[in-house]
């Protein structure tokens, strides 16, 4: 391998890195506000978004993947590779945010939601401050691990033409005539990634137990 074969790797990790990080924070916050809607079981929308999420869980992202990058431009949405795997993913990961959050809020005592109206707190106000509090304390540990599953996911881009990891790792081995020195580097970079997840999830759970038997 030369210098140019590790800038590209490195490149495409970048790549990865960047995409996968901008879907979370795009995923993160849409699948919290599908969950609400189901949460708060308001007609019309709560069917809608329950079938949003299953269609999304239930097809791989490969096919999400060329779905959004070949059926928006025939309705008039021309899109590029990176904005399409950046819809996709981010479609993903919300999805599985939602039902992540949806688990959180039904298990949400809703007696402290009836004290709170009964003390005359307005609806924005019961969401902020008793709600998404002890939702988001109950959802985090799932939820960075959907972050890992994501980054797992995140070689979808490659078949609509986006140069991650992956991707550098098969012309870099087709051009060398020897895969493997570009797919142990890719091995050790989605390791990394994934390795910080983990530890970051590993922090949250010990943080969570602490609090838990603190109180």
């Amino acid at each position: 391998m030369t210098t140019g074969d590790l800038i590209s790797l490195a490149w495409g990790a970048a790549t990865t890195v960047a995409l996968s990080l901008a879907s979370i924070l795009l995923g993160a916050p849409l699948g919290l506000a599908m969950a609400l809607v189901r949460w708060a079981r308001l007609p019309g929308l709560r069917q809608l978004v329950i079938v949003v999420v299953s269609l999304m869980r239930a097809t791989p992202a490969v096919t999400s993947m060329l779905l959004v990058f070949f059926v928006l431009p025939t309705v008039g949405v021309p899109v590029d590779p990176v904005p399409a795997a950046l819809i996709t993913l981010s479609l993903n990961t919300a999805a599985f945010n939602s039902e992540i959050w949806r688990a959180a809020l039904d298990e949400f005592p809703r007696d402290q939601v009836d004290a709170a109206k009964a003390i005359g707190m307005r609806a924005s106000q019961r969401l902020y401050h008793i709600v998404l509090p002890q939702a988001l304390h109950a959802s985090l540990p799932a939820l960075v691990s959907e972050m890992t599953l994501l980054i797992k996911a995140s070689p979808a881009m490659a078949v609509v033409g986006v140069v991650d990891i992956t991707r550098a790792a098969v012309r870099i081995g087709a051009e060398t005539y020897e895969p493997l020195p570009p797919f142990l580097l890719a091995f050790f970079f989605y390791t990394a990634f994934v390795f910080v997840f983990v530890r970051l999830q590993q922090m949250i759970e010990r943080r969570h137990r602490r609090e838990t038997f603190a109180t």
